[in-house]
């Protein structure tokens, strides 16, 4: 089984996100949207039927949103932005590796629209940096499709998209600081100012190492946090490593893994 983590383009038209969820059919286990970051997470996981699924989704998506009229305060490079398959149950890496490398081909042939590959061979930090600056496409036309810019395919361990908004009166320059001295191995992090307020937006990209507590403990020793979102699902064991006292703070909850809604 793999997970598949779908992030689109479109936060703010709940009609467009809800057509393209729609195409997941029963791979579908959550959809988180955010009209600030102008952004959509479509979490879904399957096993014989996954691939269908995403090429449903991502079909759909291509057909309705368009970059050009796109803003946003997350980083993009297409309508459909990253596309990472993760490993599930008995799946190991070079499952999630052969399932990413099909869909890019499919891309390139079937929507004409170049992908980018993350993963073993790179992050997704450096393919953002490097995107048709001085890295070519892995596959597809070696230059942005001009309303579907282009797609960063991945394949990666199961992580946590998680978010810390600052108390009131904490700038982006704050924000930004504390990012940088979390940044690390284990954390991604970037400082963003959303609808007026500072937030520190993370992947926990190890988060059986440094997980929800650890990094908003972080945070709070340099920063008032005003409060925690979790973005889309977390494994159960990143849940079941918090104390029950602690999870509300930290936006955790059993119903918000990726077990519960598998055994739905």
């Amino acid at each position: 089984m793999l997970e598949c983590v779908v992030n689109i383009s479109e936060g703010r038209r709940r009609q467009v996100v809800d057509a393209v969820a729609a195409a997941a059919g029963g791979c579908l286990l959550d959809v988180h949207v955010d009209g600030d970051h102008h952004r959509a997470v479509l979490t879904l996981a399957g096993d014989d039927d996954l691939e269908a699924a995403v090429r449903a989704v991502v079909t759909r998506a291509v057909a309705t949103i368009d970059l050009r009229r796109h803003t946003g305060v997350h980083p993009r490079l297409g309508a459909v932005d990253v596309v990472p398959f993760a490993p599930l149950d008995d799946a190991v890496i070079d499952d999630a590796v052969a399932a990413r490398d099909r869909f890019a081909a499919w891309v390139a042939t079937y929507l004409d629209v170049p992908v980018f590959v993350y993963g073993p061979e790179r992050s997704l930090p450096e393919v953002r940096r490097r995107a048709f600056v001085d890295l070519a496409p892995d596959a597809g036309p070696g230059s942005p499709h001009p309303r579907a810019g282009a797609v960063c395919a991945g394949a990666r361990p199961v992580l946590v998209a998680y978010n810390l908004w600052l108390a009131p009166g904490a700038t982006t320059a704050e924000a930004k600081a504390v990012a940088a001295a979390l940044r690390g191995p284990e954390v991604r992090a970037l400082g963003l100012e959303v609808a007026g307020q500072a937030q520190v937006s993370m992947n926990l990209v190890d988060p059986g190492a440094v997980g929800p507590a650890q990094v908003y403990d972080a945070v709070a020793s340099r920063v008032a946090v005003d409060h925690a979102e979790l973005v889309g699902l977390a494994p159960m064991a990143v849940v079941d490593a918090v104390e029950p006292a602690r999870r509300s703070q930290l936006d955790l909850d059993a119903s918000r893994t990726i077990e519960s809604r598998l055994a739905r």
